[in-house]
Order: C-alpha cells, then sequence, then structure tokens
C-alpha cells in the first residue's frame, strides 16, 4: 500500500468546502498554516508544527470539484488530491494521499501515521466548513 484514501460527508456545498480547502485562514483552523493559492504552478508551504515546513506545489484545480498538490518535497515527495462531490444537501469529500515508500523507514512512518490522523483531520474539516 502506498497511498491513504477517505471521504467524509460534509453538510455544506461544494463551494463552502471549496473554501475551506483553499483559503488559509479557514486551512489553518483545521490543519495547518499555510499560503495556498488555487493556482496551477504555485507553490506554498504548509506548518506541520514539530514537522516543520512541508514545501508544496499546485498541480491540478478544477474548482469546487478537484484539488491536487505535492506534498513535502525532497523528503515525503508524496501528492493530495481533493475531490469534491455534490451529494443531496452536502458534499462527500475525497481525500487521496498518494507516493509513499513503504521500503523506507520515513515512508512506512508517515504512511503509517498519516493513515490513522487523516480520518480525525477530515472530520476537523467538516466542523470548519459547517461554520461557513
Amino acid at each position: 500500500m502506498t497511498s491513504i484514501e477517505c471521504d467524509q460527508f460534509i453538510a455544506k456545498p461544494p463551494a463552502a468546502v471549496w473554501r475551506a480547502l483553499t483559503e488559509p485562514e479557514l486551512l489553518a483552523r483545521w490543519w495547518a498554516k499555510g499560503d495556498i493559492k488555487p493556482v496551477v504552478g504555485h507553490r506554498f508551504t504548509l506548518d506541520m508544527g514539530a514537522w516543520g515546513e512541508q514545501p508544496c506545489e499546485i498541480l491540478e484545480v478544477d474548482p469546487e470539484r478537484l484539488l491536487r498538490y505535492t506534498f513535502a518535497e525532497e523528503t515525503l515527495d508524496t501528492t493530495i488530491t481533493w475531490r469534491l462531490e455534490p451529494e443531496g444537501d452536502g458534499t462527500r469529500l475525497f481525500l487521496t494521499h498518494a507516493g509513499f515508500d513503504p521500503g523506507s523507514p520515513m515512508g512506512r512512518t508517515a504512511l503509517d501515521g498519516m493513515g490513522a490522523g487523516w480520518p480525525g483531520i477530515l472530520t476537523r474539516m467538516a466542523e470548519t466548513a459547517a461554520d461557513l
């Protein structure tokens, strides 16, 4: 296994979920501080606390539908993809965090730790979006 896949129902329309994913002040409320902008080629960092500043680059943007970026370039070299699908009066948010190297100690540790951590982070994301 080289990726983590999770999903979360959020009782808000895709526009609100998109804001929580792409507006720096909202992203900081549920995950990490960073100067994200949904513009292909935009380079930014995410402050992961004890893990330090992690460099990222926006790879793909389809507003209110898809956001994909590199994460932890030159250490983990993984990719995070957020996919939004309308579901009833809300949104189903899908996360794929891919590209882990389970053969390396750092890759295995990151895969296990983030695999356990992402569900809680998605719950916080849903709580943040609920306030919008």
